[in-house]
């Protein structure tokens, strides 16, 4: 069986992820607001920022949900006249995958400050002590930059389910078998972080 072709805009992402709650509040919330019928984009907006607060009583659920809420609105705003829609589907894939991203990090983050102070981190601006630190640092070595590209190339392409693996030759199969256990091991090394979920 195939797989779904990877998301082109954070439309398309939240209509395959978490469908059940999208569900609940389209029905019970956005149709109420007005739906399409009225102020669709303004409805968009308002419906996120309280799917954010429906996560957690914080600021930073609340932004979540709005910035995925302006997302959303933005790729409504002119349909498909928009520039958006006219890129390439590659562009609005890797588009759609860092924007998501992105907001992960406010979803994970207690507080606003902190989630400011991971993307400094994240584009190495400062180090964890706060002292300031050159772009070319550590996480941007050469290696590493051809690491995170080589991944990328690979997180893009569209996979058959199983099948490919059958298809793969044993030199290919093993590559990407050790990159997979290189993978494990980067991420087992790091700190212990626990489910996200025991903070509700």
């Amino acid at each position: 069986m195939a797989i779904e072709e990877l998301s082109r805009s954070s439309t398309e992402f939240w209509r395959r992820w978490h469908i059940s709650l999208g569900s609940v509040f389209r029905d019970y919330l956005y149709i109420p607001l007005g739906g399409n019928r009225r102020r669709a984009l303004f409805n968009v907006i308002v419906v996120w920022a309280l799917t954010g607060l429906w996560h957690g009583a914080s600021w930073v659920f609340v932004i979540w949900g709005a910035y995925h809420g302006f997302l959303l609105a933005f790729e409504r705003w002119r349909g498909k006249e928009s520039v958006y829609a006219r890129l390439p589907r590659q562009i609005r894939v890797g588009f759609t995958f860092v924007l998501v991203l992105f907001s992960w990090v406010l979803f994970r983050s207690p507080t606003l400050a902190e989630a400011g102070a991971y993307f400094q981190a994240l584009f190495a601006l400062s180090n964890a002590d706060g002292s300031p630190a050159l772009l070319a640092g550590e996480l941007y070595t050469r290696g590493n930059v051809g690491l995170m590209a080589l991944c990328a190339l690979v997180a893009f392409q569209r996979v058959q389910a199983f099948d490919w693996v059958q298809r793969m030759s044993w030199p290919r199969l093993l590559l990407v078998l050790a990159v997979f256990v290189y993978s494990l091991l980067t991420m087992f090394v790091q700190a212990f972080n626990p489910f996200l979920y025991f903070q509700f």
